[in-house]
């Protein structure tokens, strides 16, 4: 098993679903951890932890917030800086195009795409000061081949993966490395809802044959937040979809 013993690892969007799931793993890893969310994190959801992680609560879309927050947290005492970032929290807003409200569109690409980088910037800061660090953002695989209903999650998850890119070569130098992770169709609440016909139909072009488990997600974040000589790319976790 990976080992992240005396890393610390921030996860956004970690209450629920991937998020969580990613926190779990890093947590069984060794991670000393810190989760975010926009509410208030459950007391029996820190419980389910081997090691009571600290929390934050604030809207990543609100880039002087983030920036506050983060800064309080390297201001604790004792504290000597994030090692792992994982970029987590994003939304949903699904309509065709020509039906799409401009609000619902810019707040999706304001929270998956804007928060990514609002959170990131004050870190990537103190990551290049510390001369390590590696962040992973959650993109998918709509953001590499699209999909009806979702030109506002699709552009919001395709900038993350531009993001990523761009963000690798600037932090490369300073030992920090940058990859992104492109899920495809992962067992949650979103596609529990979904009627049996449908499910049928995205099943038929999974190679696979299957959806995909949160934990499988977990399992490849920490392979990227781990791999010392792997920067600026883009995992799929799709069971093929993609191809």
């Amino acid at each position: 098993m990976t080992d992240f013993t005396n890393k610390t690892v921030l996860v956004t969007g970690s209450s629920r679903g991937i998020g969580l799931a990613i926190a779990k793993a890093f947590d069984a890893a060794g991670a000393n951890l810190i989760l975010h969310a926009r509410s208030e994190i459950k007391p029996e959801v820190l419980a389910e932890f081997q090691q009571t992680p600290q929390t934050l609560q604030f809207d990543i879309t609100d880039a002087d917030v983030a920036e506050e927050n983060i800064k309080a947290l390297y201001k604790q005492e004792g504290f000597t800086g994030i090692d792992v970032l994982v970029n987590n929290a994003g939304i949903t807003k699904d309509q065709l195009a020509m039906a799409m409200s401009p609000a619902d569109f810019a707040s999706v690409v304001n929270v998956n795409l804007n928060g990514t980088f609002n959170v990131t910037q004050p870190i990537f800061k103190k990551m290049i000061r510390q001369k390590h660090g590696a962040i992973v953002n959650l993109s998918s695989v709509v953001g590499l081949m699209g999909n009806m209903g979702q030109v506002n999650y699709a552009a919001s998850k395709a900038g993350i993966i531009g993001f990523t890119k761009s963000l690798a070569k600037e932090g490369a130098r300073r030992g920090i490395r940058v990859n992104a992770i492109a899920p495809g169709m992962i067992v949650s609440d979103m596609t529990a809802v979904l009627p049996e016909a449908t499910q049928a139909d995205i099943l038929k072009n999974i190679p696979l044959s299957r959806f995909g488990e949160a934990s499988e997600v977990a399992e490849a974040v920490l392979f990227l937040a781990d791999s010392a000589y792997i920067t600026g790319q883009t995992l799929t976790v799709d069971g093929g979809l993609y191809i």
